[in-house]
């Protein structure tokens, strides 16, 4: 694992605005954080270096795009070994529906956040592609009502 990097608190507001907007310009950027384009260009070509940006993407919306449904499932595996594990999670990640997988410690192995548009598609999902992956011995679903808050920003 890399070192972490220190940030002082011009790099955390060149963080914040970006995780709100990450389409800004540089020169946008750089007014905003009372920097020079030059000066904030290089300290964001740092922060990507570095890892702390990660990538850039764009958040869609589940509404407009009729994927509002979402679903916590937790998932027992048969076994517990490398290989399953290996061949589980290999398979998990070609499931599109599937946004996060972690592995847990307690009673599920896995713990999925599935999104879907209705339940007809819930239950294609989990009857046509969940309960047929590799090593998948039990599972316990949990439907989300609706989303109160969600960000994609993390606290700096």
């Amino acid at each position: 694992m890399p070192d972490t990097p220190e940030l002082d608190a011009r790099d955390r507001r060149i963080l914040r605005q970006l995780q709100e907007n990450g389409r800004l310009t540089n020169a946008e950027l750089a007014e905003r954080v009372n920097l020079s384009p030059s000066a904030c260009l290089r300290r964001v070509r740092q922060l990507e270096d570095s890892g702390v940006i990660e990538r850039y993407a764009a958040l869609l919306s589940r509404t407009v795009l009729h994927k509002e449904g979402t679903a916590i499932i937790f998932i027992r595996l048969e076994r517990q070994n490398p290989d399953v594990f290996r061949g589980f999670e290999a398979a998990v990640r070609e499931i599109p529906e599937v946004m996060e997988c972690y592995l847990m410690a307690g009673e599920a192995d896995y713990m999925l956040k599935v999104v879907y548009t209705d339940a007809k598609d819930f239950e294609r999902i989990y009857l046509g592609t969940l309960l047929r992956l590799p090593g998948v011995s039990g599972t316990q679903s949990h439907l989300a009502l609706r989303q109160v808050y969600s960000s994609p920003a993390l606290p700096l």
